[in-house]
């Protein structure tokens, strides 16, 4: 029974890892919509004043939006790779396939949770309803006053503080914005996810390499990746604890670390830059037609290097 749930265990940690992309993206989305719920409840407050209102929905709407957007810009390690290229070589270099594709993952990973809030704020409503409440004409609500109240009014409505002639309209009103809003909202949702599909198949239909081949590479460089950080750490490590014993004479390590430094024999203390171009991304490129050889700038490239060997 133990071996069947250590094997179940296991199945379900690939599966997820082989789905990291997926999973990371559904946590960010579902944390986008819980932090829009308790923003809703706890700390959103209309105004219900002319010229406040819309400003302060639309602000609750694409204010965060935008500041996820840019987070997830910077968070993104191609983002820099990007930068560390273009101080490098100007970006002289840089194909457009490589481009679209850096776009592509970048925005394609940024745009996660701005979407979500979006979407989820339109669907609530609520910040629709402060927004656009004073520009509402009632002329069109069902028996309605032949004389429609001023923004000053309309503006109360989402608050529910209205003179009494008009109490019995807040419903009607707050529920003809809320329909807009969420129509708005799943408009949102299915051009993304019609957007999404069209980009996946332009991707596929563009990309030289097979459906193995893609599966290689991800795992290539994932691996790759993991190997890197791990191999980074002991080497930082070595040379942390070579500096450290000569200003001290010596340095106090556990004795895991002793024996894994013990184990580093050889380790280069210099890194060449054309190395580190080579395992960081910088491009690299054959001398005779200025063929792009390998980088993790452009996963389209690796099917020169067999070309190129």
């Amino acid at each position: 029974m133990s071996a069947f749930l250590s094997e179940y265990i296991k199945f379900i940690a690939n599966y997820f890892k082989s789905k990291d992309v997926m999973v990371f993206n559904g946590l960010i989305g579902l944390g986008t919509v819980v932090g829009q719920t308790a923003y809703n409840i706890l700390a959103f407050n209309c105004p219900c004043l002319p010229k406040k209102n819309y400003l302060y929905g639309l602000a609750a709407i694409g204010v965060p939006a935008l500041a996820f957007f840019v987070i997830g810009v910077m968070l993104n390690q191609n983002t820099w790779d990007v930068v560390s290229e273009c101080r490098t070589r100007r970006c002289r270099k840089l194909s457009v396939t490589a481009a679209f594709a850096l776009l592509a993952s970048v925005v394609g990973r940024a745009v996660v949770a701005p979407v979500t809030w979006t979407a989820i704020s339109l669907l609530r409503g609520e910040a629709y309803v402060c927004a656009f409440s004073e520009f509402m004409n009632p002329s069109s609500s069902n028996d309605f006053f032949s004389t429609p109240p001023g923004p000053e009014i309309m503006a109360r409505f989402p608050c529910k503080d209205v003179p009494a002639p008009f109490m019995n309209y807040s419903e009607e009103v707050e529920r003809k914005l809320k329909y807009e809003s969420q129509l708005l909202g799943w408009l949102l949702v299915g051009i993304i996810s019609l957007a999404v599909f069209l980009l996946l198949c332009l991707k596929n239909c563009c990309s030289p390499l097979g459906y193995h081949q893609e599966a290689y590479w991800s795992q290539y460089f994932s691996s790759e990746q993991a190997l890197f950080q791990r191999t980074a750490e002991v080497h930082a490590k070595y040379h942390a604890a070579k500096n450290v014993k000569s200003f001290f004479g010596f340095v106090a390590l556990e004795d895991q670390e002793k024996q894994l430094l013990e184990k580093c024999n050889g380790i280069k203390s210099v890194i060449p830059r054309l190395e580190w171009n080579r395992i960081t991304g910088v491009y690299m490129y054959r001398e005779s037609d200025n063929t792009p050889i390998y980088s993790r700038l452009n996963k389209w490239a690796m099917y020169t290097t067999e070309q190129a060997c």
